[in-house]
């Protein structure tokens, strides 16, 4: 019997997948592709980046592991054209292939700049660069800080004009100004010099700088493409000391210039914008004391000339202490005729008061405080009883609509409340009484004193007509004997 079965080989779908990875790894093990990205989402929560590049008439798909895409010199961004460096793969549950990238640039300065500037359209459109938010430079910085590498000749420029100009304390955080990582480390050092304490744990005052300066010498527009990264653009934007942007020479320009406080054309023009120079001030300060000593002596002068003509403007000393003189001596000689006719008419004042203070007059008051006292004991009699009467008729009406117990009960309490009242009134009678008799005593006590009689006994006599009226008067006693 003859055997139908074909020659080809048989494969499962996972050998077949299998071998065709290896085959398409092997022959393009490593491969430049130029393409634009298409489909891009940023990071998966895994940290892989996947999209696709694309041209006129192909699709590739690409994805870039996690520890790849740290590394990468560009952020991917849609549409941005790019040459991706990797080798291709496939995905055999899914059966496509695709590139794995470890390298990813942008495909050329055109692309730089095209990227460039959609980012300066969109850090604008935020107000990042809005010349309201620039801050004006402290006029003599105590401290100031760099933020550049410490080798090179940047530092040591910076530091030698500032050292000529106007010595004062310099601060350098050494951060890579090319790289992956320069962007990062940009932007950690101008964090770093505003999260700095003002005072340290004892309350000493730590040297925070009063100025940044971020600088970096001239290079390609590669070369300074950390200092376009959105986090350094935005490190710049938040710091609370004013930045002064060094990057580059005078027509090179970058995203940290737009943002910075001031822009200087060059590391060394950034120096001599944050110090002043020394010796300028001091000639300054020497012109300003000179002027200052001319003013004073000036302004001397003229108030001596100004006293001067006051002086002869016043009349003599002499003649305005005599007149002050002449109306104190005057004054002097009224005082002892004024102090005596005081006397006369307080002593006649007193006479016509005296004559209206009486022996009758003070019966007559003696009278009337005699009677409103009766009265208020009367009254206060016929209030007790008429309250007693008011309370015993209240009680009988309420012990009418109890039972014994709580009549009885009801009976005393009335009984205790009507007695403190009664000892209420009672006071209240008492002290009203006690003011009385002694607004009595006190009258009868001024009565006596005033009488006549007390005057009789220090050896005066006391003239009646014969119908018994004193005689109070010359004119009287005459006129009775006529």
């Amino acid at each position: 019997m003859t055997d139908s079965r074909p020659n080809t080989p048989e494969f499962t779908v996972s050998e077949l997948s299998f071998s065709l990875k290896r085959a398409i790894e092997e022959q393009f093990g490593h491969v430049r592709v130029r393409g634009e990205i298409s489909g891009y989402r940023g990071p998966h929560s895994s940290g892989h980046a996947y999209f696709r590049l694309k041209d006129d008439s192909a699709t590739l798909e690409a994805v870039v592991w996690r520890g790849a895409f740290g590394k990468l010199k560009f952020r991917p961004e849609e549409g941005m054209e790019v040459i991706a460096t990797g080798k291709l793969t496939t995905f055999p549950g899914s059966s496509k292939y695709q590139i794995v990238i470890d390298q990813l640039e942008p495909a050329g300065v055109g692309a730089l700049m095209a990227l460039l500037e959609e980012r300066k359209r969109k850090l604008t459109a935020e107000g990042l660069f809005d010349t309201a938010r620039k801050r004006a430079l402290p006029s003599i910085p105590r401290v100031i800080g760099v933020v550049t590498s410490p080798t090179g000749a940047v530092i040591r420029d910076i530091l030698h004009r500032i050292a000529d100009r106007f010595p004062v304390d310099v601060l350098v955080w050494p951060v890579r100004v090319q790289g992956e990582t320069s962007a990062a480390e940009v932007a950690a050092a101008i964090k770093g010099f505003n999260a700095l304490p003002v005072y340290d744990e004892d309350g000493v005052e730590i040297a925070r700088p009063d100025v940044l300066i971020v600088a970096r010498g001239g290079g390609s527009l590669e070369d300074l493409w950390g200092f376009n990264e959105e986090i350094v653009v935005r490190a710049v934007a938040a710091s609370a000391i004013p930045v002064v942007s060094a990057v580059g020479h005078e027509t090179d320009w970058t995203l940290i210039d737009l943002v910075a406080d001031l822009r200087a054309p060059t590391p060394t023009g950034a120096a001599e914008m944050v110090v002043p120079v020394r010796s300028e001030l001091i000639a300054a300060v020497d012109s300003l004391r000179g002027r200052l000593a001319g003013a004073v002596a000036r302004g001397l002068e003229r108030r001596r000339a100004d006293v001067k003509a006051l002086s002869r403007a016043m009349p003599p000393i002499a003649d305005l202490v005599s007149q002050k003189r002449q109306r104190l001596d005057f004054a002097a000689s009224r005082l002892a005729g004024g102090l005596s006719g005081l006397i006369k008419n307080q002593a006649t004042r007193l006479a016509r008061v005296s004559g209206r203070i009486g022996p009758a007059s003070l019966s007559r008051t003696v009278a009337v405080a005699g009677e409103r006292l009766t009265g208020m004991v009367d009254r206060r009699d016929r209030a007790m009883s008429v309250l007693s009467e008011r309370r015993r008729a209240e009680l009988a009406r309420r012990a009418a609509r109890l039972t014994p117990d709580d009549l009885a009960r009801r009976i005393e309490r009335g009984h205790e409340r009507a007695d403190a009242v009664a000892r209420r009134l009672t006071a209240i009678v008492g002290v009203t009484l006690d003011r009385a008799r002694a607004r009595q005593t006190q009258a009868a006590a001024l009565l006596n004193s005033l009488s006549y009689k007390r005057v009789v006994q220090r050896g005066y006599a006391v003239l009646r007509a014969p119908d018994g009226t004193p005689l109070d008067t010359v004119a009287a006693l005459v006129a009775r004997g006529r």
